[in-house]
């Protein structure tokens, strides 16, 4: 499960492995595939933590498609969301008749994602579905949409492949477990 990557410093142990992940990756882009055939989806990413799930996602289907991201935040440096959401970017094009994948890295608390969802439902898209690397097992999450999930993990602070802890480890090529000490301050 770990692929035999090295260690980086703060990571505890690694959750999921490359390998595993693009292995992973490459069933949701068929299933992707198959959902969408010949009309053209809309892949919206959420900055910062989808770019590289998104990346590969994209870079593995094989029908025409198009990307925009947003810009979300509801943890800064923490490692809890505040369940406040705030837009830091928004889509560049209109939505409204578009079939649109939200492409996520986490669903961890659910708030996030849904302040989401509601946004962009009200924007009138033909239809909204959401694909999302992670998904943690946190008995107090909201029940949210997620339509493809690449790995239920438990409720631990995760890092890596494009996750985040104050900006570092995203260029992580796994996923991970960060060590509690490096946040135990908080």
């Amino acid at each position: 499960m770990t692929d035999g990557e090295p260690r980086a410093d703060g990571v505890a142990r690694i959750l999921i492995g490359d390998q595993e992940i693009q292995l992973r990756i490459g069933e949701m882009a068929i299933a992707l595939d198959a959902t969408y055939g010949d009309d053209v989806p809309l892949l919206v990413g959420v900055l910062n933590g989808a770019v590289t799930f998104m990346t590969d996602l994209m870079r593995a289907m094989t029908i025409a498609l198009e990307i925009d991201f947003m810009a979300v935040s509801s943890y800064g440096a923490a490692t809890q969301s505040s369940g406040v959401v705030r837009i830091l970017k928004d889509l560049d094009r209109e939505i409204e008749g578009r079939r649109v994948v939200v492409v996520e890295d986490i669903v961890d608390s659910g708030l996030t994602l849904q302040y989401l969802l509601d946004v962009l439902e009200r924007r009138n898209p033909r239809d909204l579905r959401v694909v999302a690397l992670l998904k943690k097992e946190k008995p107090n999450a909201i029940a949210v949409q997620v339509d493809h999930i690449g790995f239920t993990i438990p409720d631990e602070f995760v890092i890596g492949y494009g996750l985040d802890y104050a900006g570092k480890y995203r260029n992580l090529p796994y996923v991970a477990v960060l060590d509690p000490r490096i946040y135990a301050g908080e």
